[in-house]
């Protein structure tokens, strides 16, 4: 529990005998100001440029406290902390003018950081500085730039460029410490984090905010205590953990055709993800959408009875949908004439290029564009008979546009992820399916775990690099727990392709082997289709599907019981290791995760290779394929494909040492 005494007039915060922070009069404590930013945006990602106008020191000249709280009188304006169990939560008042803040917190030399949003090219973010706003993550700088090395041999798969250069579709001003305590501002608008000092972590607010800290005798404690804040997801529906949702795009036959071939195979299919219900726009991008939330009959005739055809066998049929419309179709003249797009400030609708085409933003301050468009959603989807969908995008909104609220678009940017999560939820729920639909997001800020039902990773390169290919998923996976998003996935063998950046049937396979081990198994056809390998590459691929799917659906109840940990507690499915093991190494582990408490994934991330070497935490550990028992320590595993390196805990509930007596991986 934490303690606020008063120390003469000044303060102190402990928690069990440990010293966390002490004031006394003449304390500087932080430091506001004010400032202005340029966000220059090209297809949803950022260059942000900044003025710093003013800056100056707030120091403490008294603390009046009572019993929990402490009401703090400062130099300028004042402040509250508020003790509440193990948690504080600190606001100010005073500030008139000031929309800058920086403020130190205390930190140990040997103390590790994790977080500040879904994090693909690092895990433990000690010695770095992130930048806490919501972007774009994949940009065409940087393909251009890879493509270029890629062509004349110069690409490492194993180098990442400078952290600086990194963005994400989900951005929080949460972090979670190896000291066992979490950090989570109220800011909305960009906040940054230095990670790179010895003694304490510095914090940079665009706004005059409060925040809030937690600690915990675990880890699990800590981020329970962490998503009461910042909310948790329900439990998946039942089906989703019973094979393979199939990607599949290209009307009624070919999908039909290919949900046979599956079957005759031997997968075990759950449902078919038809991105382009509604439509195909074929571009010099690839293969993508047509943005109108409408049945498109001419290119899936039939569709409305083949649901209820695949819905009898077992097999769900899930679609897409985004916050954009298509500015050649019907929705768009409608939403235009009545005003539900954002403005540009002529009061034109403000059109965003995204990749190669423009396309309009439903206004989501707009009450009657708000309902307009949860309406399209509970009509033209779940009463279709859609199971689910991709609820894409969130990330595009522009600063220089205009909302019908009047907000500053600077102070909503960062939010609207959060709104369009809590839009799809509004429609689940009214329709009465929450539990029965789902659907997942790729963007996401503060909120965004309180009202999305699962998070995807996002268009992953199709490929092995570290920072962009099928290893980044596992550091982002374990950044989202971290920050309270418990619930997450990736696209089987990744989305963004382009010329010679395609797909093997080596990637699709590797890929497949470490999405049986997390909460849902579902892919992709990718941006251009005709360049990757698919489920159906071959005999081989569909035999080794045949064989992962069977895997992920034996998995079933173990997985149902860590995705309901998840909804009433927060813990997230896919953990750290250092969760349960202090070990340094376990602190520094960004390619091997935990799925629920007792199995130690540890995916084969290089092409060409069929070994892994691993680390094991000090435990007993059962290798799922030979049954061999190993301790703690670092070893090499033969891993060829189909043989993933799986690890259960010896000491694991007995309900899952009887699950893993029938796991075959030979066939």
């Amino acid at each position: 529990m934490i303690k606020l005494s008063k120390m003469g007039t000044g303060f102190e915060l402990s928690r069990n005998g440990r010293r966390l922070f002490t004031a006394t009069p003449g304390t500087e404590l932080f430091k506001v100001g004010s400032g202005v930013s340029n966000y220059a945006m090209n297809r949803g990602s950022f260059s942000v440029s900044e003025k710093i106008r003013s800056k100056r020191g707030v120091k403490l000249k008294s603390a009046v406290v009572s019993g929990d709280t402490a009401v703090l009188i400062l130099t300028e304006g004042s402040a509250q902390v508020q003790v509440n169990g193990d948690r504080i939560e600190v606001g100010f008042d005073g500030f008139d003018g000031c929309n800058r803040m920086w403020f130190n917190l205390p930190a140990a030399e040997n103390e590790h950081f994790y977080g500040t949003g879904e994090i693909f090219s690092e895990f433990d973010l000690r010695g770095k500085k992130s930048d806490v706003w919501v972007s774009e993550h994949i940009n065409a700088k940087s393909i251009v730039k890879k493509l270029a090395k890629i062509a004349v041999g110069m690409r490492d798969s194993t180098r990442k460029e400078d952290f600086s250069h990194y963005e994400t579709y989900y951005a929080q001003p949460t972090y979670l410490s190896s000291d066992k305590y979490y950090f989570h501002s109220f800011n909305n608008a960009r906040t940054q984090f230095d990670f790179s000092a010895k003694k304490h972590v510095a914090v940079k607010t665009d706004s005059i905010c409060g925040f809030c800290m937690g600690w915990g005798d675990t880890f699990e404690d800590v981020v329970s205590d962490l998503t009461k804040a910042v909310g948790r997801q329900p439990e998946l529906p039942d089906w989703v953990y019973d094979g393979e949702i199939l990607g599949i795009q290209g009307g009624t036959d070919i999908m039909m055709s290919k949900v046979r071939n599956t079957l005759d195979h031997g997968m075990k299919v759950n449902g078919v993800w038809i991105q382009d219900w509604e439509g195909r726009r074929v571009t010099a991008a690839g293969k993508q959408l047509m943005w109108n939330w409408e049945w498109d009959s001419e290119l899936y005739p039939a569709l409305d009875e083949k649901i209820k055809e695949l819905n009898s066998q077992g097999i769900k049929v899930l679609g897409y949908c985004n916050p954009f419309l298509a500015i050649e179709k019907p929705l768009y003249k409608e939403a235009s004439e009545n005003g539900y797009c954002v403005k540009d400030r002529d009061g034109a609708d403000y059109l965003v290029k995204i990749t190669t085409f423009p396309a309009a933003m439903i206004d989501l301050t707009n009450p009657d564009a708000w309902n307009w468009m949860k309406g399209i959603i509970k009509k033209n989807m779940i009463e279709f008979g859609l199971s689910g969908w991709m609820a894409d995008f969130g990330e595009y909104l522009p600063t220089d546009c205009v909302l019908y609220n009047g907000a500053d678009a600077e102070l909503i940017h960062n939010t609207w992820p959060a709104l369009w999560a809590q839009l799809n939820r509004e429609a689940v729920e009214e329709s009465g399916k929450l539990g029965e639909i789902f659907f997942f997001t790729r963007a996401g800020y503060s909120d965004t775990p309180r009202y999305s039902t699962m998070m995807w990773n996002g268009d992953n390169h199709v490929d092995f690099s570290i920072d962009y290919g099928m290893p980044s998923v596992i550091p982002a996976m374990l950044s989202l727990t971290c920050i309270g998003f418990g619930l997450s996935h990736s696209d089987i063998a990744g989305y963004t392709t382009f010329g010679i950046l395609r797909r093997s049937e080596e990637l699709y396979m590797r890929w497949a082997e470490m999405n049986a081990f997390s909460p849902l198994m579902r892919g992709h056809e990718g941006l251009n289709p005709d360049l990757n390998a698919q489920f159906d590459a071959s005999e081989e691929v569909l035999s080794h599907s045949a064989k992962m799917t069977q895997i992920h659906a034996q998995l079933k109840p173990y997985l149902k019981e860590a995705v309901r940990l998840n909804a009433e507690k927060g813990v997230g499915v896919v953990r750290p290791l250092f969760f349960y093991y202090d070990e340094e190494k376990a602190y520094t582990e960004a390619y091997e995760y935990l799925l629920g408490r007792d199995i130690l994934v540890t995916p084969v991330i290089r092409p060409k290779t069929a070994q892994r070497e691993v680390y094991l935490p000090k435990d007993e550990w059962i290798h799922l394929e030979t049954g061999k028992i190993y301790s703690g320590g670092t070893y090499t595993v033969d891993a060829p494909v189909g043989q993933p390196p799986v690890f259960v805990r010896k000491n694991a509930d007995p309900v899952l040492l009887e699950i893993i007596k029938n796991i075959n991986f030979g066939g």
